[in-house]
C-alpha cells in the first residue's frame, strides 16, 4: 500500500530535493504530533506564522462561525463583508495616522506585489530601492527584490529599475532620489540571520525618503503581530511608514496578508485604471475573522509583554562555547555556528529529539527561534535543554 510519505514525494510539487518529510497528523499549542504519535515542539511557528500557537480555540471558534454564516461571496472590494470590515477596523486602531486603510489579500508576496504596484502608481516614478539579503517573497515581483543571484537567476528578466543598497548604511541612503517610488525595508532582517534595523539608520532612512518624495514601505510581514515585542516593530524606531506590509502571523494559522496606506494614497488604485489592484479571495471573510481572533488573544494575553520574557530565558540558557552569537529581537532571534554545517547538523539532530528548528536562505550558518508567542517557560525550557544537548552532541 502506497504511503502518505510516498505520495508526498511522487505527487506534491516539491520546493528542494530535502524536504524535512514530518508526517503531523495534529498541532495544538507549541506542539507538533506525527503519525507515529510523537511529539515535537516548535520552534520556528511555521516560520512566523503561528504566532499565537497552533489550533487555538479561539481561532477555530471563530472560523466555525463564520463558515456558517458565509465564506466566498464575490471578488475582493464589491461587497460589505463584516469581518473584512471589523478587522480593517481593528488594525487601524492598533495604527498612527496616516496608516488608515487597509487592502487584503491572500499572502505576503501578494502583497509585496500590491505595494509596488501602489507606490509606482501615486509616485508615477518606476525606481524602487530594496536593500541587499533582504526578503520579501517569490514572485516575480518580489523576487525582483532580493540581490541573491543564485535565487533569482534562473527566472530572469525581472523588473527592471531595482537598485540594492546596503543595510544599516548611512551612506548608501544618498542613493534614494527624487525619481525613486518607494524603498522596501525589513525592520529586522529575517532571512539575512534575524538582523535588527539599527534605530539610527531607521530614522536616517525616513528622513531621507521624506526629502525626495519616496514612500517608506515597511515589510512587517516576519515582525508584526507582536512577535518582536511591540504589536508592530517599526513603533520600537520611532518612525511611520507610507505603507505597512503585514502576513504570517496575522492570519492565526490561516492564508492572508495586507498592505496598509493612508486613504490619499491607497485611492490611485481605484482610478486610471479603475480595479488596479484586484483579488478573487484576498481578505477571505474566514481568514479575517481567524485575524480578528488572533488580533484579540494577544491583547487579552499581553503577550506582546511575555515576550521579552521569554527573550530572556533563551539568551540565558543558551550558552554554549560553539554559539557565537544570538542576534535578532524578541521571538524572533538567529543563533549563529562556525558554519552551515554544524547548524545542519544539530538542526537535524534537533528534530531527531522532538524539536522543530531552521535556518536562513542568506544566512545558513544560524538556526531559527522563532516559537510560537504563547509557548509556556517550561516547554520553552525543556526545548533548549534538547538543543544545547545537541549541541554538545555536534560539537566537542
Amino acid at each position: 500500500m502506497i504511503t502518505h510519505r510516498q505520495l508526498f514525494m511522487e505527487r506534491v510539487a516539491q520546493t528542494s530535493e530535502t524536504p524535512l518529510m514530518l508526517d503531523i497528523v495534529t498541532a495544538h499549542g507549541s506542539s507538533l504530533f506525527d503519525a507515529s504519535g510523537k511529539e515535537y515542539t516548535d520552534l520556528i511557528s511555521g516560520i512566523a506564522v503561528s504566532n499565537i500557537g497552533h489550533c487555538h480555540p479561539a481561532v477555530t471558534s471563530a472560523i466555525k462561525e463564520q463558515l456558517e454564516n458565509y465564506m466566498h461571496l464575490m471578488v475582493y472590494g464589491e461587497y460589505v463583508q463584516s469581518p473584512q470590515v471589523r478587522l480593517a477596523k481593528a488594525l487601524v486602531d492598533l495604527l498612527p495616522a496616516p496608516l488608515d486603510n487597509v487592502y487584503f489579500v491572500n499572502s505576503g508576496a501578494e502583497a509585496i506585489e500590491g505595494s509596488l504596484k501602489l507606490a509606482k502608481r501615486y509616485t508615477g516614478r518606476s525606481r524602487v530601492i530594496a536593500f541587499k539579503n533582504a526578503y520579501h517573497g517569490s514572485t516575480h515581483g518580489a523576487l525582483s527584490l532580493m540581490s541573491d543571484e543564485y535565487f533569482k537567476n534562473a527566472f530572469r528578466p525581472l523588473l527592471p529599475g531595482i537598485s540594492f543598497i546596503n543595510f544599516n548604511n548611512l551612506n548608501d541612503l544618498q542613493q534614494i532620489d527624487e525619481q525613486t517610488a518607494c524603498v522596501f525595508v525589513e525592520m529586522i532582517q529575517g532571512e539575512a540571520g534575524a538582523v535588527p534595523a539599527d534605530p539610527f539608520f531607521m530614522a536616517a532612512l525616513r528622513s531621507r525618503c521624506n526629502e525626495t518624495g519616496t514612500l517608506l514601505v515597511a515589510d512587517e510581514i516576519q515582525t508584526g503581530y507582536g512577535r518582536t515585542g511591540s504589536f508592530f516593530a517599526f513603533s520600537s524606531y520611532d518612525i511611520v511608514p507610507d505603507i505597512l506590509v503585514l502576513a504570517k502571523g496575522m492570519g492565526g494559522g490561516m492564508p492572508l496578508g495586507a498592505f496598509i496606506s493612508s486613504k490619499e494614497i491607497m485611492s490611485s488604485l481605484k482610478m486610471n485604471p479603475a480595479l488596479g489592484h484586484i483579488t478573487t479571495f484576498g481578505g477571505h471573510p474566514v481568514c479575517c475573522a481567524a485575524s480578528l481572533a488572533t488580533l484579540e488573544v494577544i491583547s487579552q494575553m499581553n503577550l506582546e509583554q511575555t515576550v521579552a520574557v521569554r527573550e530572556g530565558l533563551i539568551r540565558k540558557k543558551l550558552k554554549h562555547h560553539a554559539i557565537r552569537e544570538i542576534s535578532g529581537k524578541g521571538l524572533m532571534l538567529a543563533v549563529e555556528f562556525e558554519n552551515a554545517a554544524i547548524n545542519r547538523e544539530v538542526i537535524s539532530k534537533c528534530i531527531q529529539n522532538g524539536v522543530v528548528t531552521d535556518w536562513f536562505l542568506f544566512a545558513p550558518e544560524k538556526m531559527r527561534i522563532a516559537p510560537p508567542l504563547v509557548i509556556s517557560e517550561k516547554q520553552l525550557s525543556q526545548a533548549l535543554d534538547v538543543l544545547l544537548a545537541c549541541i554538545a552532541e555536534t560539537v566537542n
